[in-house]
Order: structure tokens, then C-alpha cells, then sequence
């Protein structure tokens, strides 16, 4: 075991005694035990609009074994606990699915009129999630800082070396491959990088095709894949390249809902896991791509703004403050390249941005009566601003999005030589 896992391993220990004793000590004074811990919600997500990220709101929840809308919770609480002690004592390293089946198990006990009554600890892996959740949130402590492992998933290659358990590793050094970002980023130490930049890239195979072009030679990048929605890891590793070794981050996603949500979650952090978002977001992140913008200029922009006096609040005179866009693309190739947008990513455009910038770019009066029902809908405040409101129009009246690998079938020497420098050098990003 190397010395870094024996440090967290007794720092993780510690905390865990900490907390836990409050239990103990107020069973010792007589009182109901009781945990304390902020409230997991949406209602208690907000987004702070000064440091740019989503994080819980003031309120908390007391969960109390004699409370009976809250015992079974509580007994969960405690017997995860418990788990991950054992866990950590005994020096193994869990996955979330481990955790899972070490605690699934019925208790029984007999009801008041004596008969016998079985219950199950939990039934879905959901819902021992969950209670992780709780944990990470009472303990102020991610599952990773636990030794709790995960699948890895994203990728990262360039000059960068770094130092994981008692091995030093190159990044450079991978041949075609790349490290696999580890379940434990923070156990990670950076040693010696030589790079300008991070680039984010949301798909893998466009990563591949980049890394063996040479892309983070060429360019001096930490070239990094998320393979599509980033898994924790994958966001705290560029958050300490950027917060630690002081690397801008660039995303490059599709131009689609999704993959502007992709970026979001890298640059404000998500819903789910606001409590972590300090350490997993990167609020400075930016957005280099691929844009609307990018696939059709900003003509059809302003063709709205002939028609209307204001969208999304904003008015004509906010969007002129914007950089006029020409499209990377002529006619003919959008027409060979974008695909038509399906139902559901019109809906998922109106969750980010809100209804009525769909109802002031949608065309189509029968698409508009379809999306009726999302009219309390409002968006996410990160995207009501006037230039993700230019490109969530452009998407609402062309119906329409492109994948990275599009820029890439218009030659990879045109996305590693041409676009994405041209993108940097110039600023033509949305921050």
C-alpha cells in the first residue's frame, strides 16, 4: 500500500470518529440521537452568481432515530458508516457497488401486535447512493477521500508528469494510448508540467484522433476527455490543473443541448452534487465549442431580431455588444453535415435556456403548442445571458446540431491547424 493511501486512509478514520462520536456522546447524555447535515434538494441548490457554481442553500435536515419519517433513513446513515469504517480499517478499497451488497440485508423485528415483520436495509443501489451522498455532505468529505473507488472513465495525455501511489508517471510516455484519470484524483501529486492549456474534449474518439495527430505536442495542451457526461474524477482532475498549476480550461463539445450541458457541468458543477461543487467545478472554464455560431454564423440570429424587439429579456442593443460570428462551415457543407434535432433535445435546449426564448425562435406554431407545456420552465440562470441565449435561438430556429467529428470530416488537419487555435488565439469563446 503506498504511503499517500495510508495517509488518506487515517485522515478518513479520523473523520469518521469525529463525527460519529456526537452520536455516541448524545446517547451517553440521554438524547435523542440525532444527525444534522445540509438538505440535499433542489429547493436548497443555488447558484452563486458571484464564484460562478452551484452550491447548497442554508438549510439543513435533522434526521432522528425516534423520528419515525426519518429512523429508517438514520439506521441507513449509520450502517453505511459503519461499512466504510470496516472498510477503511482493514484496508480494502470499496466500489459503490461493494458498498452496496455489504449492506443489503433484512432486519427483523416484530410489530406491535407481535408478529413478525422482515425489512430490507435498502433494495436499489440508488438508495445506498443516496446515503453516500448524506455522508459526503455530514462529513464534509468526498467517497474518493474514502478510498472509495469508481469505474474510471476519462482520459488525459500531454507533458505532464505526475506521481500516483509510489510510481512517477509521463504523460507524455503513453504511446497511443492515454492514463486513465484514477478514482482518486486528489491522491495525484503534479510534478513538472509544460503546458499552456487544457482542452477539454467531450467525445473520445475525437480525443484519439487529436492525440495521435499530435495535437498536445504541437500546441503545448493537457489534452483531456471527459466520454461524454464527466464522471467525478475527470472534473476534479481539471479543476486542480487549472486552480494548481494555473492552466486555462477550454471545453469542446458538440453543438447540441447536451453537450452545452456537458460544459456547464465542468465550468458551474451540477444539481446533484452542488455540495461538492468547490472542488469539482471550474468556474473560469470556457466554452470554445463547437457553437451555433460556428455552424451558422449569427445571420440568423439577427433575422429574429428583425421580428422581435427583445429574447430572454435581453434587447437588441445587449446583442450588438456581441462579436459578429461568420460560420466554419459554407452552405453546402452544413448541409452534408448537421443532423436534424430530435424531440428531445428541443426539449432539453428549452430546460437549459428557458420557454420563451423558444417561443420568440421556434417557427413552427405547431412545434411551439408541443412545447406549451414547458412554459414554466425558465432555465438555468448560466444560460440566460446574451450569448447563450444567440446560440439556444439559433438552435430553436434551425432546428438542427452538429458533432465535433463533423469539424473533423472537414479534414483533422482543419480542426487541429484551424479551428480550435484559431478559436483560442482569437477569444471566440463564451465564458
Amino acid at each position: 500500500m503506498s504511503s499517500v493511501d495510508v495517509r488518506a486512509r487515517m485522515n478518513a478514520i479520523s473523520i469518521l470518529k469525529e463525527k460519529f462520536k456526537i452520536i455516541l456522546d448524545q446517547i451517553q447524555r440521554g438524547e435523542k440521537p440525532t444527525l444534522v447535515m445540509p438538505k440535499r434538494v433542489l429547493s436548497n441548490t443555488i447558484y452563486d452568481e458571484k464564484n460562478k457554481m452551484l452550491l447548497l442553500g442554508p438549510d439543513v435536515l435533522r434526521r432522528s432515530l425516534i423520528d419515525v419519517n426519518e429512523a429508517r433513513k438514520f439506521m441507513q446513515t449509520l450502517l453505511m458508516a459503519s461499512i466504510i469504517y470496516e472498510a477503511l480499517v482493514n484496508n480494502e478499497y470499496p466500489t459503490i457497488r461493494d458498498l452496496y451488497y455489504r449492506g443489503k440485508h433484512s432486519i427483523g423485528y416484530r410489530d406491535v401486535d407481535g408478529k413478525l415483520v422482515h425489512e430490507n436495509t435498502w433494495d436499489e443501489q440508488k438508495e445506498s447512493d443516496s446515503v453516500i451522498r448524506d455522508l459526503e455532505v455530514f462529513m464534509n468529505v468526498l467517497r474518493e477521500e474514502m478510498l472509495i473507488l469508481s469505474k474510471e472513465k476519462g482520459k488525459v495525455v500531454g507533458n505532464l508528469v505526475i506521481k500516483s501511489g509510489d510510481d512517477t508517471i509521463d504523460l507524455s510516455k503513453m504511446g497511443h494510448g492515454a492514463y486513465s484519470i484514477e478514482p482518486t484524483p486528489d491522491l495525484v501529486e503534479f510534478k513538472d508540467v509544460d503546458a499552456e492549456y487544457v482542452l477539454v474534449v467531450e467525445k473520445d474518439a475525437v480525443f484519439q484522433q487529436l492525440h495521435r495527430y499530435g495535437f498536445w505536442r504541437k500546441y503545448r495542451a493537457i489534452l483531456v476527455t471527459s466520454a461524454g457526461q464527466p464522471d467525478r474524477a475527470t472534473r476534479r482532475f481539471v479543476r486542480r490543473l487549472n486552480e494548481e498549476l494555473k492552466l486555462p480550461v477550454y471545453v469542446l463539445t458538440d453543438s447540441d443541448p447536451y453537450g452545452f450541458y456537458i460544459y456547464s457541468v465542468f465550468k458551474i458543477g451540477s444539481i446533484t452534487l452542488s455540495y461538492e461543487s468547490e472542488r469539482l467545478a471550474t468556474p473560469s472554464a470556457r466554452f470554445i465549442g463547437v457553437s451555433m455560431t460556428d455552424v451558422f454564423g449569427d445571420e440568423v440570429f439577427r433575422e429574429v431580431l428583425d421580428e422581435v424587439k427583445e429574447v430572454g429579456g435581453f434587447t437588441k442593443t445587449a446583442f450588438g455588444k456581441l462579436k459578429k460570428k461568420k460560420p466554419y462551415l459554407s452552405e453546402s457543407e452544413r448541409r452534408n453535415y448537421v443532423i436534424k434535432a430530435k424531440q428531445r433535445d428541443i426539449e432539453r435546449a428549452v430546460e437549459l435556456v428557458g420557454y420563451d426564448v423558444a417561443d420568440k425562435c421556434v417557427e413552427s406554431s405547431e412545434l411551439r403548442s408541443k412545447l406549451k407545456k414547458k412554459e414554466g420552465l425558465t432555465g438555468y440562470p448560466w444560460f440566460r445571458t446574451p450569448d447563450w441565449v444567440r446560440e439556444l435561438c439559433i438552435f430553436f430556429k434551425t432546428l438542427n446540431k452538429l458533432e465535433i467529428e463533423a469539424m473533423a470530416s472537414k479534414g483533422l488537419k482543419f480542426l487541429a491547424d484551424t479551428y480550435i487555435p484559431s478559436k483560442i488565439e482569437g477569444g471566440d469563446w463564451i465564458d
